[in-house]
């Protein structure tokens, strides 16, 4: 499409992360935001009110009636195969929420219809355009860690009640897949312990990775934490020349060279709240995203980057109901 011309979006979903794609598509001056679609009339209507668009619960008549050009599908973690299946067989192109399903054959089945139709499929991987992770990847780019030796990702909160019992390493720790290998290369194999000690499913988990290059890593997710701790997540990259800091994604970025006691640190200025808002990676993305899409190009965080997430996780189960090490291809 011409890059002058305004981008029509429909909208699925009309929960609490769906405002956030309401709120970051309706204020964007190259998108014409017009319509949602939701499960509930009452809360749809609401929703459609605020942001003003025209409401429906019913998806397909909503793609009939509007024939966007992109559809943005945000709904609960565990219902999000059936709505994305029908937007893509209905021909349109997506983005669509992390995580993308919770089984790697409806995963395989996604993307071999996406493909068949040759469309633009977008996964909302957004904690990688966060300033510190931004920064973090420019410095490996430059090689200012040299060969990386190590690598940590922790990150817990609340619990999101599911009725899977691997909600939290499907559905969070998607990030921590997604941005260990975005910084640090090809996972090549998983170990891992879970427990259920809290009960509702296997919500602590605790991974030993090896990278493909040499590099080994760890992984923790917990639902048995808090996100109103400080210093909730972390990721702590380490190579022969350096090591960098990542804290709680948004707030602070440290590099420091090996045997040097000063550190180069980022972290938002007095004004500067946009890079210190959670919320803002997500424009950061849907300004790449969508310049990718009027170009015609592929996405920049594609929908495999979230089969590669789920295919991980499943990893990590089979290596913790195996007792062994599993590897991953």
């Amino acid at each position: 499409m011409s890059t002058n011309e305004k981008i029509k979006v429909c909208l699925v979903g009309a929960g609490v992360w769906g405002w956030q794609h309401a709120r970051v598509f309706s204020g964007r001056p190259d998108v014409t935001l017009c319509a949602v679609a939701g499960r509930s009339r009452e809360k749809t209507a609401k929703r459609a009110a605020e942001f003003g668009l025209r409401a429906y619960t019913n998806l397909l008549e909503m793609l009939d009636k509007e024939k966007p050009d992109l559809v943005s599908v945000s709904l609960p973690n565990l219902e999000h195969f059936q709505a994305t299946l029908q937007v893509i067989e209905a021909g349109y192109p997506l983005l669509a929420e992390k995580p993308l399903v919770f089984d790697l054959a409806e995963a395989d089945r996604l993307l071999a219809a996406a493909e068949k139709r040759k469309l633009f499929f977008a996964i909302n991987f957004n904690h990688r355009y966060a300033k510190p992770v931004r920064l973090a990847h420019q410095a490996i780019q430059e090689g200012k860690l040299g060969q990386i030796t190590h690598a940590s990702w922790r990150f817990g909160g609340e619990a999101n009640v599911s009725p899977h019992p691997h909600a939290n390493l499907i559905e969070t720790q998607c990030h921590g897949f997604d941005q260990l290998e975005y910084l640090c290369g090809p996972i090549q194999s998983v170990m891992a312990e879970m427990t259920d000690l809290t009960g509702g499913g296997y919500r602590t988990v605790t991974l030993a990775l090896r990278f493909g290059n040499g590099a080994v890593g760890s992984l923790i997710g917990s639902y048995d934490s808090s996100y109103a701790y400080p210093d909730t997540h972390r990721v702590e990259i380490n190579g022969a020349e350096g090591r960098l800091v990542i804290e709680d994604t948004v707030r602070r970025f440290a590099l420091q060279n090996r045997g040097d006691e000063t550190a180069q640190v980022w972290q938002s200025g007095y004004f500067n709240d946009f890079d210190r808002e959670f919320h803002r990676t997500f424009d950061l993305y849907l300004d790449a995203m969508l310049a990718a899409f009027k170009r015609g190009e592929e996405p920049p965080v594609p929908v495999q980057a979230g089969r590669r997430a789920l295919q991980l996780a499943w990893a990590a189960v089979e290596s913790f109901e195996s007792g062994r090490r599993v590897t991953v291809r």
